[in-house]
């Protein structure tokens, strides 16, 4: 029996993918790298420091440590800057509903994010108080495609991975969830159709009653 929803951070409950590729496309240009939206495809559901040594491999580049630590923090304040502004008018499609239909039915609900600004987005969107347990990339050695952020998120609401469904946009979450043993809806993104167990364009688009 489903007794918890678990969700994915960027995709599933707010759009802040043209704020990372921005972010991102500052320090490719800093570097030298030929950084477009298609490179920036190949950043999604990937850590920050991942992602930026993605950009490297693009530019044929390797830098010291320090230099590598620098432009992370660099990158992460242009992209606070750049979300300084979200309200809940970002908020995705059916997303506040759901929630609210779900808390008034008992469900307990987490987010399961490889995002260190999860908490920081919930509180300026104003949801986190929706949410009974937040787990975001700083609380995890391993991210996904590693289960250990859901593993963790459903510890936290004191469920099995078979009492919960996870809602995810990137192929790297899929794996994550599955490899955890949830139950995986794949939201708004098509390329996820054959992945997943069901898959909804929103979270509008999810009825409660058919669990």
């Amino acid at each position: 029996m489903i007794k918890g929803l678990i969700f994915d951070l960027d995709g599933v409950i707010v759009s802040t993918e043209q704020h990372h590729y921005l972010a991102w496309k500052v320090i490719a240009d800093k570097l030298g790298v030929v950084f477009t939206s298609k490179e920036n495809e190949l950043l999604k559901g990937i850590n920050r420091r991942d992602s930026l040594l993605k950009i490297l491999e693009l530019g044929n580049l390797t830098l010291d440590e320090d230099k590598i630590s620098d432009l992370l923090l660099e990158k992460n304040k242009i992209y606070l800057n750049s979300i300084a502004f979200l309200d809940k008018g970002s908020i995705l499609l059916g997303v506040e509903n759901l929630l609210q239909t779900a808390k008034e039915n008992n469900f307990l609900l987490a987010i399961g994010s490889s995002s260190r600004n999860a908490k920081f987005i919930l509180d300026k969107l104003e949801l986190s108080s929706y949410f009974d347990a937040i787990v975001d990339g700083s609380m995890v050695k391993k991210l996904k495609p590693d289960p250990q952020v859901f593993l963790m998120a459903a510890k936290m609401i004191y469920l099995s991975p078979n009492q919960c469904i996870v809602f995810e946009d990137a192929i790297s979450g899929v794996k994550a969830a599955q490899r955890g043993g949830f139950r995986v809806y794949g939201v708004g993104n098509p390329n996820l159709n054959s992945y997943v167990d069901d898959y909804i364009e929103n979270l509008d688009e999810f009825d409660l009653k058919l669990l």
